[in-house]
């Protein structure tokens, strides 16, 4: 890694969505059509934006897959950003699960 670039800042694989300051409906929908495609997203953020991706990963599993065949895996850490050096909070939270049928 390069100085100054942190885990976050690298090319995000395709499943990955990196929750930042856009509504989070934008977010949902996006995580909505990756998980119907690859079957599991990770829902990445940092700072300020780590309540968005919470709001996020409960819109997609609630209100789009209605909480079935939904499994979430949800990792904290801190990243050290800046100078002088930050200590800056990060969540990622993996959904795995099928997108409902359409009727």
């Amino acid at each position: 890694m390069a100085e100054g670039e942190t885990q976050l800042d690298k090319a995000m694989p395709r499943d990955v969505i990196l929750v930042g300051k856009k509504p989070i409906m934008s977010y949902a929908m996006a995580a909505l059509m990756q998980l119907t495609e690859s079957g599991e997203i990770t829902v990445k953020a940092r700072g300020r934006a780590i309540s968005r991706a919470v709001d996020v990963a409960e819109v997609v599993s609630k209100r789009f897959l209605s909480g079935a065949n939904v499994t979430k895996t949800v990792s904290i850490g801190t990243e050290v950003l800046g100078e002088p050096p930050k200590n800056v909070s990060t969540i990622e939270i993996k959904i795995s699960g099928k997108a409902p049928k359409p009727q």
